[in-house]
Order: C-alpha cells, then structure tokens, then sequence
C-alpha cells in the first residue's frame, strides 16, 4: 500500500471509530446528543444502521416530537465527498414512486473534529425496519414468508425499479440557467413572492403512509442547498434543478439502483407496502466500457458501492466491448426473491461462508441450488430466470414484473 493510500486508509478508519465510539457511549451512558439545522434542535435517540463513511440515527424533534431517521456522511475529503453525497440527495429527489423512500431534507456542515464536512439527510421513519429484519426474524422463529406475501413485497419492489428504469428526464421550464452553469428552481411563498423563510421541515401532524407533508405553500426541491452561519447553523436557501421527471415523449435515461438487496427494501407502517431506500450507488444504467481503465473503474466503483453477495457478475469482471446496463439490477432483484424465500443469498451458502469458497466465483459461475421447500416451481423458475450469467439473456423489469403477476395468479 502506498503512503497515500496508508494515509487515506487510516482517515477512514479514524473517522469509523469516533463515530463507533460516540454510538457505544451514547447507548451506555445515555448520552443526549443534539443537532441544530435551520433552527430546529433535534435529538439523537439511537444507532439505527451503520456503513462506509455513513450511520443511522433514530433523531427527534424536541418542537414537534416527531421522529426521523437521519443520515449522517462524513465527508473527510471535503467538496468532493459532499458532490458525491449531493448525487445520493439528487436521486431521493428525482424519483418520486409509491414504493421509493423520500427525502424530507439535507444539510451540510462543518466537521467539528476536523477538516471535512458533514451530509445530514433527514428521511421518513419506519418502525418495522426493512426486509433484512424480517428475513432475520423469521431465522430466529423458524418462519418463512407465505408465497402470496414474499412475491407482494417483491413486486412492489419491482416497480419501485421500474420506475428508475423507465426514467425519462427533461429540463423543467421554472428552471433559471446561472451564471456558474447550474440550474435554479425558482421557489414562491404562498403570496407568490420568493420567500426564504418557507418552511422546509415537514409538519409535525405527518400523512397517511408513515411520511410527513411539507406546507402547501412550498414547491418541493430537488436538491437542498444551503449555506452556513458563522455559529455553524445551517439555513437552508434556494434548490438546484437536475432533472425532473417527464412524459412519454421525454428522453429515456434509465438509471440503475446497483445495491438492491433486502436491507435497502424498507417495510412501510402498513406492513405490506415496500420501499426502496439508499441511493448512493444509483448510476445512470447505460455505461460503454471502451478501454480497460474505464472497465477497472466501473470494477471498483462496484466493489465499493455494491454488496458482493447481490452484485451481478459483470461487475465483478467488466470486460472492454460491453455496456453495462439495468440488468445488474434483474440479478439483484433475483438474489433478493431468493433471499426472501430462504434466508440468505443464493451465493452466501456453506461452502463460501464456512468453508473459504469465493463468492466471485459462485457468482461467476451462478453456482447455487434451491433448497427443498413448500414453494411453487413458478417462484423458482422467476428467480432462476433472474440469475443468468449472462445479462442479454435476462428479462427486463417488465417482464419480471409480469412473470411475478403469473405467479400469484396461481397463487389465488
């Protein structure tokens, strides 16, 4: 390892153990910690999740008592760590969808112990935790999902995917160009007028579906940006404008998620209703690999971004010629319905797990069998048409969700 990559390495591992440290001394010690952003104090009750640069808290609002899960990044590299935490901001705004979480707010400030800086993101809390946690409840109980019940929650996934597939963009008219080149949203008050004091936070009171509702009287942004007070407060001001959803006449730029797996598949309040969450490694799909450094790249990125057990294979070998697309997705998507049906990862079994196999080469060579079970050859021929090593041969996000439909009509 070189010495800037020793130095850069150790930052990391630095900046994971404060935040490990502050999460076991917060528990033990009751610790009230607090956060103020835009006026508003919020307490951290709890680690609810942790990853990378990133953790989960349980945080309230001593105003309205309301509860969110806030994202804290720590961005150690400065401006550049905040743009790419800013791109995971961007894709919360750019698809809206029943089945995909929404972001109620961000901030960026100042690391206190250090020179970096901090992405706060405030997003709805759901208290029946994601797929993961039912997945591991049911080891626990010696359950299994009923078939009905593990294809509904795979299908509104599915759609949740269909809609970042299917993503046509086009350039908003109530956009102003800049003079740096970015774009603004013009953003009124409810007397029409541009008002900096609206209300960004959502309203104490929260709607139906586990969420909150911001004021009628504010446009929803796309992008929060900010800027900071000298005290270190952080007022939140105009949004930019990336991309808004278009018609059918729009362009089609497909993005593709790159880490669907149960833990990213909230379980919303209703128990039934699933909704994708954590965006930071969505792309837009469609990526030619010309040359071996752009093929290296895309490699790295995904062992970064992307959880080897769910990864398709070719992200584990990006080969020059080809073009990455929305079908690392469908192999996600395939690994997830299998996980739901029997507890983990097709390529997460004993002989890689116990015995020193390589995952890589598992999925390489989609190496993995169904366990016996209750469950209908349908389900197993869906997932079996998911896992094909090669991505042409795999159907598309429509097809998978009509193949789930044929599925649970036998079912009925």
């Amino acid at each position: 390892m070189s010495p800037p990559q020793f130095l850069s390495a150790f930052e990391t591992f630095k900046d994971q153990a404060k935040d490990a440290i502050y999460a076991l001394t917060s528990c033990l010690c009751q610790q009230t910690a607090k956060v103020k952003i835009n006026g508003r104090t919020f307490q951290i009750i709890k680690v609810l999740g942790e990853g990378g640069f990133s953790f989960v808290y349980l945080a309230q609002d001593e105003h309205s008592g309301r509860q969110f899960a806030l994202k804290k990044i720590r961005c150690p590299t400065g401006s550049e760590g905040v743009n790419v935490a800013m791109r995971e901001v961007e894709a919360y705004r750019r698809f809206k969808h029943p089945n995909i979480i929404r972001i109620l707010d961000s901030a960026v400030v100042q690391d206190p112990e250090g020179d970096g800086k901090i992405v706060y993101l405030f997003l709805p809390l759901y208290k029946r935790g994601n797929l993961q946690d039912a997945i591991n409840a049911n080891v626990v109980n010696r359950k299994h999902f009923s078939e009905q019940e593990m294809l509904r929650l795979f299908k509104g996934t599915c759609e949740a995917v269909r809609a970042m597939h299917d993503f046509r963009a086009r350039a908003a008219s109530s956009q102003q160009a800049q003079p740096n080149g970015s774009l603004r949203q013009q953003e009124q008050g409810p007397s029409g007028r541009h008002s900096d004091d609206d209300e960004r936070f959502p309203q104490p009171e929260g709607d139906g579906d586990g969420g909150y509702s911001y004021d009628s009287g504010v446009n929803v942004p796309l992008v929060t940006t900010h800027r900071e007070e000298e005290d270190g407060d952080v007022v939140f001001n105009e949004e930019l404008g990336q991309e808004q959803q278009g018609g059918p006449g729009a362009e089609l730029v497909p993005y593709a998620h790159r880490d669907l797996k149960p833990g990213n598949v909230m379980i919303a309040d209703d128990g039934v209703t699933p909704i994708l969450m954590d965006f930071g490694s969505t792309v837009k799909a469609r990526i030619p690999i010309d040359n071996r450094n752009q093929a290296l790249l895309q490699q790295d990125i995904a062992a970064e971004q992307s959880t080897m057990a769910y990864r398709a294979p070719e992200l584990f070998d990006v080969k020059t010629g080809q073009t990455l697309d929305e079908k690392v997705d469908i192999w996600s998507l395939g690994c997830t319905l299998y996980a739901l049906a029997y507890s983990h990862s097709p390529f997460e079994n004993t002989q890689t797990t116990e015995q020193g196999g390589s995952i890589a080469m598992a999925v390489l060579n989609a190496q993995y069998k169904h366990p016996s079970s209750a469950y209908s050859q349908g389900l197993k021929d869906l997932i079996d048409g998911m896992l094909k090593v090669n991505p042409t041969e795999r159907p598309d996000i429509h097809a998978v969700i009509q193949m789930t439909d044929r599925v649970l009509q036998t079912l009925a």
